[in-house]
């Protein structure tokens, strides 16, 4: 299903996850589950990824990450503090000590001048309390690109929180 650049990112970070005990919590949105997908398309992932979590609508952010109804309303969805909340949310609501979120435009419509197509924010948060935040801007280079593009920088991001997350 996903390429050899993802599989072998996604081997990485289940070994870096195992040697450090962690497991993984998702929180999508643009990516429709194509992160918790890449993950578990590894055989025996199942002692890393806990759960993930599909927030397509803004209800669900609400509903299941705990996102507040005042941060969507300032932000909008596609922001840097919805990533965040989405991405502590998933830690709350599972038994992880690392979570991933994003949030974007991937098209093909649905952009503004001020959240243009290919706009993601991504999130990762730990157990240590450390959240992390990258803004990507890929461009129009397709929805399927833009979304492949997303799961690989979330899993770099992902990588990197376990590499520096201080619990053990």
């Amino acid at each position: 299903m996903f390429g050899e650049e993802v599989r072998g990112k996604t081997r990485s970070l289940l070994e870096a996850c195992r040697a450090r005990g962690f497991r993984v919590a998702t929180a999508e949105s643009c990516t429709g589950g194509l992160i918790a997908a890449a993950l578990t398309e590894i055989a025996g992932s199942s002692d890393v990824f806990e759960r993930g979590f599909v927030t397509y609508r803004n209800e669900a952010k609400a509903e299941d990450l705990g996102v507040l109804e005042e941060s969507l309303a300032m932000h909008g969805a596609v922001s840097e503090a919805v990533a965040r909340e989405m991405a502590l949310g998933a830690l709350r609501r599972s038994a992880s000590e690392v979570s991933i979120a994003v949030t974007g435009v991937a098209g093909p419509g649905g952009g503004s001048p001020e959240k243009p197509v290919g706009l993601v924010h991504l999130a990762s948060a730990s157990r240590d309390g450390s959240v992390v935040h990258r803004r990507h801007e890929f461009g129009e280079i397709g929805r399927e690109a833009i979304r492949e593009a997303t799961v690989l920088a979330a899993l770099d991001l992902l990588a990197r929180a376990v590499a520096s997350s201080r619990h053990t």
